[in-house]
């Protein structure tokens, strides 16, 4: 039940079409939440927490059965959207900007994050191809990672630094 709980998000793993967007799309507003109550801080150990979580969850919920990543398991895009926000939340807390003041970079992120995750380049599809409950944390972990180096670079351009 627990592990349900985690692995779904609470639920928003059932909606459909594209549980995945949906996940994605939870893992906003609960990104806000955690950096309003404790800036970029509380959104690093949210996320090493339910990266554990879903972990956890997954092995659970995928105990004894051929699919190795159900569509319903969307705390793996959670995490990797959270990663896809990291910047934003970094800057945000450092800066002492209003992060929502921020938010081409959540389109952005929400984006890439997304592009990622669906196209799977690189080592995400490799984590993806794992076949394990690791495997479906990772490939989101990498996209995540991916989509928040496109975050940086587009702010870079935004901002004139990668600009002669």
């Amino acid at each position: 039940m627990i592990a349900r709980w985690i692995g779904t998000v609470g639920g928003v793993g059932y909606i459909r079409p594209a549980p995945g967007t949906w996940g994605s799309a939870a893992a906003l507003p609960l990104a806000w939440c955690l950096h309003i109550l404790g800036g970029f801080p509380l959104l690093m150990i949210a996320l090493v927490t339910v990266f554990a979580a879903g972990w956890w969850a997954t092995i659970q919920m995928t105990a004894g059965q051929s699919d190795h990543d159900p569509s319903e398991i969307v705390v793996d895009e959670v995490v990797g959207q959270w990663i896809a926000l990291a910047p934003l939340s970094f800057a945000a807390w450092d800066r002492g900007i209003d992060i929502l003041a921020m938010w081409p970079g959540w389109i952005a992120a929400f984006g890439l994050f997304r592009l990622f995750d669906i196209w799977k380049p690189l080592w995400v599809g490799t984590a993806d191809r794992r076949g394990d409950p690791l495997g479906v944390m990772l490939d989101d972990v990498i996209a995540g990672v991916f989509a928040a180096i496109g975050v940086l670079i587009m702010a870079a351009i935004a901002h004139g630094v990668l600009m002669s």
